[in-house]
């Protein structure tokens, strides 16, 4: 006769097996759930987690920052570019990404970075400090589209001369 065929006739047998095998595995669920409280649910001792970091005041690292929520807007000033490079520094309007202003140069640096700016760029820069100054004042002289429209002038005057003494300007 078979162990099985004798289960099978006299069940009253399989019973203290089938008693083991569940206090066993009963045993090994609440070792694991309550061996890990991150299983059965989070322990209201737990603190939350931590928020996110509040936006800067320095830049110090080459990059791009998003306004407002990795750096503050405000006027920022730097002393110039690293060693003997230049520094350059971009403001990125939004949504379109287009360049509002940008500079490079070997010169210390202040900018207005406006709330409504997008992002600043900066590479190979001393680092930035948020300033309690006024904004950088306008350019002086003629302004960026004036001066182009002089150097226009001053280039047709050039071309007229040379076509004049028989030197045409090359196509």
């Amino acid at each position: 006769m078979t162990p099985t065929l004798d289960y099978l006739q006299r069940p009253s047998k399989l019973l203290p097996v089938w008693k083991k095998k569940v206090a066993a595995s009963a045993a090994l669920v609440v070792a694991v759930v309550g061996g890990t409280p991150a299983m059965a649910g989070a322990d209201p001792g737990t603190p939350a987690p931590t928020p996110p970091a509040a936006p800067k005041t320095t830049i110090d690292a080459d990059g791009t920052y998003a306004v407002g929520t990795e750096i503050v807007p405000g006027v920022y000033s730097t002393a110039g570019p690293i060693g003997e490079g230049a520094c350059f520094w971009r403001r990125i309007g939004n949504p379109d990404g287009a360049t509002l202003d940008n500079a490079l140069t070997k010169k210390p640096q202040t900018v207005q970075i406006d709330p409504t700016d997008a992002s600043f760029k900066t590479n190979g820069c001393q680092p930035w400090q948020l300033t309690d100054g006024a904004a950088p004042p306008p350019p002086s002289g003629l302004a960026p589209a004036l001066a182009g429209l002089q150097l226009q002038a001053w280039m047709a005057q050039l071309n007229a001369r040379a076509a004049a003494s028989g030197q045409a300007p090359p196509p």
